[in-house]
């Protein structure tokens, strides 16, 4: 197992202003909670390439990339949904800014940054509203809880319209 990079101190690099480097580093990615559900990231341990910048003597310029799949239910058929995502993120941080979009909230004031919250909210925020097994995922039956991907023609008889059911009452004789 690869060894985890969950802080990732910037100033041991030692660049100067408009040097960078490339790391390619592994990061954990715990278990979260989405719409109610448990996933978990499928490896838990996560290669992630990092671009570092250092934009003035004390700033830098950061950009995180890293392919997860998170494995859990599918939230329109509870069946098993392994969706694969593609992330990508950048975060700047020039100490000192009045700007708050110059401030990141994952680098500390000694210069650490901290790698596992950056990749969890970096994956937060490009998951899709629903995970789902397939984009094409039929759900359930709202009547019955019958799995629509398995019987594409499911269906249930109409309701008879209630404004036809006083007609029921009359009886002929």
């Amino acid at each position: 197992m690869p060894q985890r990079t969950d802080v990732f101190d910037l100033p041991r690099l030692r660049l100067t202003s408009g040097e960078g480097r490339r790391l390619d580093l592994h990061v954990g990615l715990e278990p979260f909670s989405f719409g109610g559900q448990r996933y978990v990231a499928d490896p838990e341990v996560v290669p992630v390439r990092v671009d570092v910048s250092r934009t003035t003597a004390n700033g830098w310029a950061l950009r995180l990339r890293m392919s997860v799949a998170v494995s859990g239910p599918c939230m329109r058929c509870l069946e098993p949904a392994v969706p694969a995502f593609d992330v990508e993120a950048r975060e700047v941080e020039q100490p000192g800014a009045v700007d708050e979009e110059l401030s990141s909230p994952y680098v500390n004031a000694e210069g650490e940054l901290d790698l596992a919250a950056w990749a969890r909210d970096a994956l937060a925020l490009t998951l899709p509203a629903q995970i789902t097994c397939t984009p094409e995922c039929a759900g359930l039956c709202a009547q019955c809880g019958a799995n629509l991907n398995e019987d594409p023609e499911h269906a249930h008889e109409a309701d008879p319209d209630p404004r036809w059911s006083k007609l029921s009452e009359i009886r002929f004789e």
